[in-house]
């Protein structure tokens, strides 16, 4: 089933030359030699890749847009939210990023680099701050006889440091929410394993908001003579910004002891105006070992003494006090160091961790202050980074059988192929690395818009908002909207699947946006005309930008006007019934059947001809927002049905038969009208419009059935598509969106002709969209084609991770050659939608609660 499983590993393992295997490395995960270069260089798509006749057709949204542009980036000096002429370039660096979700992320890239931060939230800052590194000392018999960087760099800063490790020496191995980076010290018979932890943990709403992560060393010493050893853990204060040399920084040494349980490091207080916060270098003290450290030093010039002092004992001075505040231009760094004895063929280990404590946080607008949802475990005073050093110290254990006990079903599959493993793992890097926040509901919110429950409203503060905070990511790195919702539509699965109050918790957002109304006018870049920012009864595209203010003022996205979107109502509808489905949480189904039944009387308008299918014009479907459709059409439509489906479903269960019947006779008019339009025989067309264009092979043209399937529906009284149709469907997709498509090893192109070229009629037509490929592989399985469905998924796991150097940083789209874009999106999580759907296969073992999202 694999494409070349062996070859592809081989290849990214094929510079390492040592046959060291690490300590207690999995088998199953992303696994690369530190010396390996990515040949394929791929570059961001850019307003320049618009096709000639694309350019020509949209040349007035060019000039809007470029205007838009301008005003944002040279009058308010503010970033914009999709910033088309400065995307960011691909760096093939990244690895697992570290902490819990929603406190802010740092990124550890695979060579070892600290090289991706968000501190601020949604606010991403890309810069590797080179004296953040790991160094190791040996000595024997009282002399130093190895002192070495662990990184490949040879930077022009701190020359007084020993650089250049030999990457062909070593590999990094992830396995998300777990990373491993094992050196083989050349000449020294000696291997270090360094294990990363972040508490990550399905189903956990305490540990997993936690900001800190945890750095195992296990060192193995192959002599037969012991060996005294130290590493050594410096870190800057600051992230690389311009602003670490702002002046007024300080760092201090700390000792916590609680329990019997006693840490002791050093915090590196950043205390900058807006969102202040405090980092925190710190070991645990074990018998036979000697914590020591350096409080502050500068991390320009040559920084010798460190390196002397490390050397001379393997111990550093450790002060006592706290150093002076940084002067203007300054920088500071800390410096920890654990030294211990590993006896002759024997194994010790070390433990450190890195904590930030930034508690109470502001957005953009700097109105509302939030705080986040570790402060409810640990206040809001920005005192907490030793707390927290030594709660992940003394507990990371039992994270990690968490996590074994999560990740075991899936990796002891036999059934399962080793990429897919990896995949699903390693594609929730985005829950934590999503710009995303998680912060406490303040006590005078009111979630709800002004409409009150016994007026088919929301209660203003839910339970479960109240109980498990709020949730927000970002639609992607580079598209900087908070809960973008025709994407979260795909992306969700993950989070019902694995935090279901948090998915829980942001449909009660997304629902009580649904009944407000901002009547601000502004321009829409696509058409040139003003609307309102929200219109009522409608689903929000997002609920803001972090640069201005979430929650607060929705739909940042201003490219059409987001009345017009006919997917975002049905996608709220779908999502509102599996959901239940998942979680069997009656209160919740409740709630949202008022919204229910308010946003599809919206969607009814469109419905003119009065068949039970709704029309669309223009561009009438967010999520292919830049595929021109006309009339009733695969995608919309099937959504359409689906919504209905669920409607009669949902009825039924909170027995409202009136309700039912009306949404029966709906949908038994619109399966006759969309077989009608749309069905030529072999698949769905594009749309009904007759245009020449109109029959191409859309990827996704199924993803109403896909819900339905994920919901538990789709056969006898609730069947919409006829299973010979589908499955034809899906036949056509594989065979020419896929196997047609780039050899069959790119995943599924969005549109394909029925000749068996790609669909070039739009920019988006022609793209491979990583997030719609796995959903589209989970149809596949639903319907029992599970060898199609790997297959299909595969392709792009292999493009993005192992050929474009993609890791922790999956695009939403690439085109067969040179292309992609917009790095690090949310779409790709709906790989748990494989997963379900794999946890469904008949004769598969018992789906248990907590496969399906049950707390």
């Amino acid at each position: 089933m694999d494409l070349n499983d062996s070859t592809s590993l081989a290849e990214l393992m094929s510079r390492y030359v040592s046959t060291e295997t690490g300590f207690g490395v999995p088998k199953d995960g992303w696994r690369i030699c530190l010396a390996h270069e990515f040949k394929e260089k791929r570059k961001p798509f850019q307003a320049k890749d618009v096709s000639l006749s694309n350019m020509i057709e949209h040349v007035s949204l060019g000039v809007r847009y470029l205007r838009w542009w301008y005003r944002k980036t040279q009058v308010e000096k503010k970033a914009p939210f999709i910033d088309m002429f400065r995307a960011l370039p691909l760096r093939q660096i990244y690895g697992a990023p570290l902490g819990g979700i929603g406190g802010g992320s740092i990124t550890r890239g695979w060579r070892g680099d600290f090289c991706r931060w968000q501190l601020n939230p949604g606010m991403y800052h890309y810069k590797t701050v080179i004296a953040n590194q790991f160094t190791v000392c040996l000595r024997r018999g009282g002399q130093t006889v190895y002192q070495q960087v662990l990184s490949t760099e040879r930077p022009p800063t701190l020359q007084g440091w020993n650089w250049g490790y030999c990457g062909e020496y070593a590999f990094y191995h992830a396995l998300y929410p777990r990373a491993w980076t094992v050196y083989h010290l050349p000449g020294q018979n000696v291997t270090l394993t360094c294990r990363q932890v972040s508490p990550v943990i399905p189903h956990d709403y305490k540990d997993s908001s936690l900001p800190v992560a945890v750095f195992v060393w296990d060192i193995e010493n192959k002599n037969d003579y012991a060996l005294d050893v130290s590493i050594m853990f410096t870190m800057v204060n600051g992230s690389g910004h311009k602003d670490d040399k702002s002046g007024g920084y300080w760092n201090e040494p700390f000792h916590l002891e609680k329990d019997g349980e006693s840490v002791s490091g050093v915090l590196l207080h950043h205390q900058t105006p807006v969102n202040p916060y405090t980092l925190c270098i710190a070991a645990r003290e074990k018998s036979g070992q000697e914590i020591s450290h350096q409080t502050a030093f500068s991390p320009k010039g040559t920084c010798s003494a460190l390196w002397s002092d490390l050397m001379t004992d393997g111990r550093l001075d450790s002060p006592k006090d706290s150093s002076p505040p940084t002067q203007k231009g300054e920088e500071v760094a800390a410096a920890l160091a654990v030294s211990c004895s590993v006896p002759a063929n024997s194994h010790n280990s070390v433990e450190f961790s890195l904590a930030w404590d930034m508690p109470k946080i502001t957005f953009g607008s700097r109105g509302r202050i939030y705080e986040r949802r570790y402060t409810r475990y640990y206040g809001t005073k920005g005192d907490a980074a030793p707390s927290l050093s030594h709660y992940a110290l003394t507990h990371y254990s039992k994270w990690e059988e968490s996590i074994d006990e999560w990740q075991r079903p899936i990796l002891q599959d036999g059934s399962l192929p080793a990429w897919y493993k990896s995949a699903l793992f390693n594609e929730l890097y985005f829950v934590v690395d999503g710009g995303t926040v998680w912060v406490e509901l303040p006590e005078d919110a009111d979630i709800s818009g002004g409409v009150r429950p016994e007026d088919g409203g929301l209660p203003a503060q839910p339970d479960v908002v109240k109980d498990y905070g709020r949730f927000a990511y970002l639609e992607g790195q580079e598209y900087r909207m908070y809960n973008t919702y025709d994407v979260h539509f795909y992306a969700s699965f993950a989070l019902i699947m694995l935090w279901p109050k948090l998915a829980l918790s942001l449909q009660y957002d997304i629902a009580g946006s649904v009944v407000q109304h901002d009547p601000t006018e502004r321009l829409n870049l696509m058409n040139g005309q003003y609307s309102p920012v929200k219109t009522r009864d409608v689903v929000p595209h997002d609920i803001g930008d972090p640069d201005d203010e979430p929650w607060v003022r929705a739909n940042a996205y201003l490219i059409h006007d987001t009345a017009d979107w006919k997917d975002l109502n049905l996608k709220f509808v779908l999502q509102v019934y599996r959901d239940y489905y998942l979680t069997q949480d009656e209160q919740y189904l409740k709630d949202m059947w008022p919204i229910c039944q308010t946003v599809m009387e919206t969607e009814l308008k469109f419905d003119k001809d009065g068949d039970g299918l709704i029309e669309n014009s223009g561009y009438a479907d967010q999520t292919y927002d830049g595929w021109k459709v006309t009339g009733p059409s695969a995608y919309c439509g099937g959504l359409w049905l689906a919504s209905v489906c669920m409607m009669c479903k949902m009825a039924r269960v909170l027995n409202c038969e009136s309700v039912y019947q009306r949404y029966r006779d709906i949908l038994e008019r619109g399966k006759a009208a969309f077989d009608k339009l749309l069905w030529n025989g072999k698949y769905y067309n594009y749309d009904s419009s007759g245009r020449s264009l109109s029959n191409s092979v859309m990827s996704d043209q199924c993803a109403g059935h896909w819900f339905l399937r994920a919901s538990g529906l789709g056969d006898d009284d609730y069947q919409v598509f006829p299973k010979e149709k589908i499955c034809s469907a899906l036949k056509s997709v594989f065979d020419l969106n896929v196997m047609s498509f780039s050899g069959g090893q790119m995943g599924a192109v969005n549109g394909m002709r029925p000749e068996g070229v790609p669909d070039r009629s739009s920019v988006q037509s022609d793209e491979v969209w990583v997030g719609v490929v796995y959903g589209l592989a989970a149809t596949m399985i639903h319907e029992g084609m599970i060898e199609e469905g790997m297959h299909t998924a595969e392709g792009c796991y292999r493009a993005v991770w192992e050929r474009m150097g993609m890791a922790f940083q999956t695009p939403e789209a690439y085109c067969e050659k040179g292309i992609y874009r917009s790095l690090a999106y949310m779409r790709p999580l709906s790989i748990w939608a494989m997963q379900l759907a794999l946890n469904n296969r008949p004769n598969h073992s018992k789906t248990t609660d907590k496969d399906v999202g049950q707390d």
